[in-house]
């Protein structure tokens, strides 16, 4: 009787034993499998963004009043601080993706602070060929809202409230310099723009939003699976003042923020403001 206790026991432990191993092995199982080392990196490609500012295909000379416009104007670029959103790439099928993954639909370019002139999106981009990009000059629409940014720089875009900050939050864009009026006075402009007061039929006044989407000319490009493409988009920043309309400083005069005719010409000049310097794979430079 003992003998045969004594074999039960001995049992009920080899058993007892052999089932906490049995856990052990799968708890260190799943452990391991938890373990982020041993998820594959989601299949698709990386987009970073450059951003050039030029004037006749040549990089912008700031404080420097070498430039005329197409109306003759003599005039000299002291910075260009502005808003790029809602990036777009476009398939020959007619879908289209828009890269605004945790957020990241809006980026702050400033030509005085090197570290804006690069923009590395957070989203991954399926492979296959693409036709081209579409850009948001600005912030739009619903988008544009009081508050959004906290912290310096992007928070001193604040767009007035009496010229309608509360129907767009921000300036599109601050492009301040000099030029040389009639009697060759070197004068102060503000070409800024974002969103315009105006008077409707009834004399009521309104607010009109002066953003606009753009396709980038010669933008199409293909991607690979784990493949870094680099764009560079280029603003050619006389354009601002040419094509369809000429822009005229001493028309026009030093601030336009309170006038949408103005505002109107430089939102129809901006159509043809903007390009693509190159696109290429960066994977074998990092």
């Amino acid at each position: 009787m003992r003998s045969s206790r004594k074999r039960w026991l001995i049992r009920w432990f080899f058993m007892t034993f052999s089932f906490m191993g049995l856990a052990l092995a799968l708890f260190l199982v799943v452990s391991c499998s938890d373990d982020d080392d041993d998820i594959p990196e989601p299949a698709g490609g990386k987009l970073v963004i450059k951003f050039e500012h030029r004037i006749s295909g040549q990089q912008l000379a700031l404080n420097d009043m070498r430039y005329v416009n197409a109306a003759g104007n003599p005039f000299e670029v002291t910075e260009i601080q502005w808003f790029v959103s809602d990036i777009t790439l476009h398939k020959e099928n007619g879908s289209s993706r828009l890269l605004d993954t945790s957020g990241d639909f809006v980026h702050y370019v400033d030509t005085n602070i090197p570290a804006t002139l690069t923009w590395e999106k957070k989203d991954i981009i399926s492979a296959g060929d693409y036709t081209g990009i579409a850009i948001t000059f600005g912030i739009k629409g619903p988008k544009n809202t009081r508050n959004y940014f906290t912290d310096p720089p992007e928070s001193l875009m604040e767009w007035p409230i009496h010229l309608g900050g509360e129907n767009g939050g921000y300036h599109y864009m601050k492009l301040n310099g000099f030029w040389r009026d009639q009697e060759q006075n070197r004068t102060a402009f503000n070409f800024h723009l974002g969103v315009a007061p105006k008077k409707d039929n009834q004399g009521n006044t309104i607010f009109v939003q002066n953003w606009f989407e753009t396709m980038l000319p010669d933008s199409s490009f293909d991607f690979a699976d784990g493949e870094t493409k680099e764009v560079v988009i280029v603003m050619n920043v006389e354009n601002w003042f040419t094509n369809p309309h000429e822009y005229d400083f001493d028309e026009q005069g030093a601030g336009i923020m309170n006038n949408q005719a103005a505002q109107q010409i430089a939102k129809e000049n901006g159509n043809n403001v903007f390009s693509v310097g190159t696109i290429k794979s960066i994977d074998n430079e990092q």
